[in-house]
């Protein structure tokens, strides 16, 4: 009874810490896939910005004629570049606790399998002990 109370608990236990992995993981990508998108965004600003300016002719911003669109667009690009650069700090500290719950969870399952061992030699020497005795008791007959 208490064994299979030890092995449902710890098997909880390992369930419990890969949701909390898997969590982490899709927290890095979530982070890693909004920072690609931030950077396709300010690339393609980037390309109208180049664009608005060789239709003017003007690429100084500090022109008086420099066109509002471009003006615009660098804005919103760097933003969008400044976005990016605010979850590089985010994305560090989500990998950081994903290591973390990497690691709980290798400590949770590297007891599961010490404890799985040490449960198969107990049984290793039942079986062997009563491998003795009968050995034992075919000798004395």
């Amino acid at each position: 009874m208490e064994w299979t109370l030890k092995m449902k608990s710890r098997d909880t236990l390992i369930r419990l810490r890969r949701f909390q992995v898997d969590e982490k993981r899709r927290r890095v990508t979530q982070i890693e896939m909004m920072m690609a998108d931030f950077q396709r965004m300010a690339s393609e600003l980037d390309r109208e910005v180049a664009h608005e300016e060789s239709r003017a002719g003007i690429s100084d911003p500090a022109h008086f004629a420099y066109p509002t669109y471009a003006r615009a667009a660098a804005v919103r690009r760097d933003n969008m570049r400044q976005s990016a650069a605010a979850l590089d700090g985010q994305l560090s500290e989500a990998k950081a606790e994903l290591g973390e719950a990497f690691e709980e969870l290798k400590k949770v399952e590297i007891l599961e399998d010490r404890e799985r061992s040490a449960e198969r030699a107990v049984e290793a020497a039942r079986d062997q002990a009563a491998v003795d005795a009968i050995g034992l008791s075919r000798a004395r007959a």
